[in-house]
Parts: C-alpha cells; structure tokens; sequence
C-alpha cells in the first residue's frame, strides 16, 4: 500500500487532478471528451501556478539569500519550505496511510450526515500527514500520530463546511466548492474575530478599499502588477552593500522588479483555467445531487485554495507582507525562524481570510500581520519535532530536498505555522490524554452542531421544493 500512494502522490497534482477530474466527469454523467478536457484545464492551471511559483522562489530565493548574508541576519531554525515538509509528510508511516485513512473519514462523516464537503484534493493531504508525522516522532506512538492526523482532517471538513456559503459568495465562480485545506481553515477563527473587532473600531469603515478601490484610489501605484516592480527593485537594492553596487547592478535589480510583477500579472490569469475546468464538473454534480438524492444539494466538492490565490487583495497584501514578514522575524525576541523559502506560499493565508474581510486590504494586512507573528513563534516550538522527522526521511530515501543544514533545525511556514496543527501537537504531546479528551470532546460537538445545520438546511430546501411544486400546479 505504501508503494501505491507513493506512486499516486509522486504523479503530482497537475497529473493527479486530471484524472481524478475525468474519472469524476464520466461518473456524474458528463461526456469523456468534455469531462477530460475540465480535467485538463485544472491540470494546466497547476502546472502553470508551479511555474510562475517557481520564478517567484527562483527570482526572490536568491536575492533574500544575499540580504541575509549582508546583514548577519542567519537564525537557527533553516526554512526548508513547504514541498520538503510535504515530502517528510508523505514519506513517514503516517503520511503512507494518509490517503485511504481521509478518504475513511470523509465518506464516514458524509454518512452520517456530519460534513457535505467531498474532499477530492487528494495531494493536500499532506497537511493532515504532517501534524500526524510530528505527533509521531514526538511520542513515539504510531497511534497517536494517526489520532493527531485525523483530527485535523474532522476539523478542517467541518471549518470547510462553515466556510462554503462565505467562499462560495465572495469569489466569482465557484458555486459548489469549498476549501478543505487545513492551513488556509487554521486562520479562520482569527479573521472572524479580528474583523470584527475592527469593525468596532471608529472610522475603521473609511479605511475598508479593496484592491479595485485601491487602483481607483492610487492608480498605477495601486496595481499589483506595479506593487509587484517597486517591491522587487527595492528587495534588490537591499542585496547591495553600497550605492556604487546599486548603480553596478541596476541591470539584475531592474530584473528582479519586472520578475516580481509579472508574478503579480501571470498568477490570476492561471487561476482562470481553474475555474474553466471546474465549472462544468460542479454544475453536472449539483445537477445529478439534485436529481437523485432530493434536498441534498448542498454537498461541496473540496479543492485546493490554489484557485482563488489570484484574487487582487491577497496578491496585494501577500506581496506587502513578505518583507514585513521578514523583518518581523529578525527583530522579534524569542524567534529562531528565519522565513525564506517559505514566503513563496504566502499567497495561501489568505483564501479563506478575505470572505470575513470582504476583500478589504487594510482588514486583511492586519489579520495577515498578527497571524504572521504567531506563525513565526509556531514555527519556531515545533522546529525540534520536525527535524527528528526530516532526519529520519532523510536517512530512508536519502532525499537531498529534505536535507537540513549542520548546526541547524529544520521547519516551514506551511503547515508548521498553522495554528491548528500547533494545537492539535500541544493538546496531544503535551496534555497528553486530558489534551486528547478535549479535542475529542471538541470534534464531536463540532460534528454535532454541523449535523443539526445540514439536516435543518435539507428540510427547508425539500419544503421549498414541495411549495414550489404546489405553486407550479
């Protein structure tokens, strides 16, 4: 088995999603050729949101690299980013299970009527594989490991669910969709409250501008593609120790400004084939729920937040955040994570933040600021725990990409800076049974107030329907 989803989870999700996609299209009824080329679309939007990725981390990699280099600014905890935390996910006892055990879990909860999310994002799984890798490693029990994993997975169905109706209005397009995805669900709680906490805050209103409110308001300087340039040149200057070696370089930092914009520029026009190919599989399955099981038309087909991270505000707000973030890290006592590799992932903070900010780029920078700082000291409690796994990855499989520097630790924005893993470890490692109880008791009664939800909002749709037969007649 664990030969076989390594295998699955080695194809990658630009070739795991076309197939789940036209496996998924013939089953509810679409033809093959319309159902391959959906599934084709979301394929291509993966490989293109990887290479546009991959310039970003090629162009900015580097040049914070020389930055750090120039001011002394090394700390102890190395940033192996999040494809090495998802190869130490998925090559640990836990994660080689990981698939089959969420799949369990997902059509267990949609049984009893406990979730109406269909997580089909099966290479995201790795988060769930993640916090079960460490609890693993921490104490040393297979058990506890897939106890931690499922729980995260209960969790973040339930945070997909109470999330869908919001998702699903905020962004154009995705009707049906909700996002099963436990890094972007762990800031949920934190952009409810902080949002509304600003919302009490007078004249707090007056500063609420999107990102289109923003161009209207600054123009050019409001563009991200332009945000994108100005942040690139002055990242490049910083890697210059005088300014004869601005002048020298002017070339490369020029370079490095037109890479981050066109990042800014290229990213939601490949989010747009996402939502191509998604749009026929979710009106075909809304269609066919509707058909066959009457007042259940509420299920959500779970995808990766990789759709909606071309959004105006988060590419705004993300762009801001990386050199805050950065220097956030340097100054901030207590800290040992030093975020380089993971700045890249940014983008995915934020898809499930912006619905409770509606799109408000102040909102949005401050909740990304506060959630920043936790993420960093996160990163920095459960650094110790990673490494023991990245090191026993390493010594198995030998992957260089998981490989941690001597005299250093290892961790990753993403998924070691979510505040639902981190609780999760701290209830199960440290609380140990009590901790454990309390996320039990936690998962059962979430379960059971999203069960009465489900069940209230199918008997209202089946009496709409019965009026709206009687009107007919």
């Amino acid at each position: 088995m664990e030969t076989v989803f390594s295998y699955i989870i080695g194809l990658g999700a630009a070739v795991m999603m076309p197939i789940i996609f036209t496996v998924l299209g013939v089953c509810i009824g679409i033809r093959l050729g319309d159902a391959l080329k959906a599934g084709l679309k979301v394929g291509v939007g993966f490989v293109g949101l990887s290479i546009v990725t991959a310039l970003l981390t090629s162009a900015l990699g580097p040049a914070l690299n020389t930055v750090v280099d120039i001011y002394g600014l090394q700390l102890k905890v190395f940033d192996m980013g999040w494809p090495a935390a998802a190869a130490v996910a998925y090559n640990t006892a836990v994660g080689a299970f990981i698939i089959p055990v969420c799949l369990g879990v997902n059509l267990l909860m949609l049984l009893t009527k406990t979730t109406r999310t269909v997580n089909i994002d099966l290479w995201n799984y790795w988060h769930f594989a993640f916090i079960g890798a460490v609890i693993y490693f921490a104490s040393g029990s297979l058990a506890w490991g897939f106890f931690g994993a499922v729980i995260c997975c209960v969790f973040t169905l339930i945070l997909a669910d109470i999330t869908a109706n919001r998702f699903q209005n905020f962004y154009t397009g995705m009707d049906g969709i909700s996002i099963p995805q436990p890094f972007c669900a762990g800031f949920v709680p934190f952009a409810w409250a902080i949002s509304k906490g600003l919302d009490k805050i007078p004249g707090m209103n007056r500063l609420e501008i999107d990102a289109e409110g923003l161009k209207k308001k600054f123009g050019l300087l409001g563009e991200p593609l332009f945000l994108g340039v100005i942040v690139g040149v002055g990242i490049g200057c910083l890697t210059c120790s005088s300014w004869n070696e601005i002048v020298d370089r002017i070339p490369y930092i020029l370079g490095l400004g037109i890479k981050m914009g066109a990042v800014m520029e290229l990213i939601p026009r490949v989010t747009v084939l996402f939502i191509e190919g998604l749009k026929p599989i979710s009106e075909a399955t809304r269609n066919l729920i509707a058909r066959k099981f009457k007042g259940a038309d509420g299920l959500n087909i779970g995808m990766s937040p990789a759709l909606v991270i071309g959004h105006p505000t988060t590419l705004v707000v993300s762009l801001l955040l990386i050199p805050v973030t950065l220097a956030l890290a340097v100054i901030l006592p207590g800290n040992e994570f030093l975020p380089l590799a993971s700045l890249a992932g940014m983008f995915y903070v934020f898809p499930l933040v912006l619905p409770y900010t509606r799109g408000s780029v102040v909102k949005t920078f401050i909740i990304g600021l506060v959630v920043m700082v936790m993420s960093l000291y996160m990163v920095t409690n459960l650094s110790a725990w990673f490494t023991l796994a990245a090191k026993d990855v390493y010594a198995a499989t030998g992957d260089g990409a998981v490989a941690i520097p001597d005299g250093f630790s290892g961790g990753s924005l993403d998924f070691a800076g979510s505040p639902l893993a981190w609780i999760i470890f701290q209830c199960t490692e440290n609380l140990k049974w009590i901790g454990s109880g309390i996320l039990v008791l936690l998962a059962m009664g979430m379960m059971w107030w999203n069960r009465v939800h489900i069940i209230r909002n199918q008997k209202e749709m089946i009496e709409k329907d019965s009026t709206n037969i009687q009107s007919t007649e």
